[in-house]
């Protein structure tokens, strides 16, 4: 855990702080929506559903805890009725509850799309697994990288991560197609396209963040801009993500109960 550089401006200062509130507020609501959804697909999708809301519910909880770091790590204040100034209080600024945030997240994301899309048991449980402990891989990885100022080592544990993210976004841009293709209705595998190509570009964000200081940008600016760029990236992956696996639960919900009500 790198110590905060000097420096902030207040705009730089705010505008962390309020994507960081951003991220409680979109992340708390989320997880709301979802649980509450929950009577109205049918069980075969629910498992899905809770763990949508479970992953929103510990990202709701993180964003909590770097919020109030972030907050604890400096005084704002305005002398005189001129300019707000900022400034480090000493205290340490924990950027590492993102990637416990991640760690636990990420492996839930896939399997919550796995199992919303409804495979053959055996397919589903292989998925689950190669995805899950690939993108925990991931994770795990680029750790040791974000902690470092020295840039040739954020570049190898860099490099490293991405062995793991691309057979991730490999498998969901072009080992789901064939199973994005086989639900039940055009409506259905529009949404699980949809789901998948979410998941792909709003993870793409995520290396180029990551390299912010490595290309040049350093100090309050780089700062600014990892935090902003993890948030909405957060936001994405995660709440408007969850979205599109409760309107597919629902979707094919919908078809289930109306073959039932089919007469034979």
């Amino acid at each position: 855990m790198a110590p905060l550089p000097d420096g902030f401006s207040y705009a730089e200062w705010n505008a962390t702080y309020n994507a960081l509130s951003f991220g409680i507020a979109a992340m708390g609501s989320a997880t709301i929506f979802f649980w509450l959804q929950l009577p109205n697909v049918t069980k075969s999708y629910r498992t899905a559903l809770t763990i949508t809301g479970i992953v929103t519910l510990i990202a709701t909880y993180h964003y909590i805890r770097i919020f109030n770091s972030w907050s604890e790590a400096f005084t704002v204040a305005s002398k005189d009725g001129g300019d707000y100034t900022v400034q480090l209080t000493g205290a340490p600024f924990n950027d590492g509850y993102r990637y416990v945030d991640w760690l636990l997240t990420v492996p839930l994301l896939l399997i919550e799309l796995i199992l919303v899309m409804k495979l053959p048991q055996a397919e589903t449980v292989s998925l689950s697994w190669k995805l899950g402990l690939a993108s925990a891989l991931m994770v795990a990885l680029g750790y040791p990288g974000e902690i470092q100022e020295d840039l040739a080592v954020r570049w190898f544990w860099w490099c490293l991560s991405m062995i793991p993210f691309c057979y991730v976004v490999f498998t969901l841009a072009v080992g789901l197609a064939e199973a994005t293709s086989k639900q039940p209705s055009p409506a259905a595998a529009s949404l699980a396209s949809a789901a998948r190509y979410l998941t792909v570009l709003s993870w793409c964000t995520y290396p180029f963040v990551y390299m912010v200081k490595s290309v040049g940008l350093a100090g309050p600016a780089a700062t600014m801009y990892e935090q902003v760029g993890y948030s909405l990236a957060d936001v994405l992956a995660k709440a408007v993500f969850g979205v599109l696996i409760w309107a597919l639960a629902s979707e094919k919900s919908a078809i289930e109960e109306s073959g039932k009500l089919m007469p034979k």
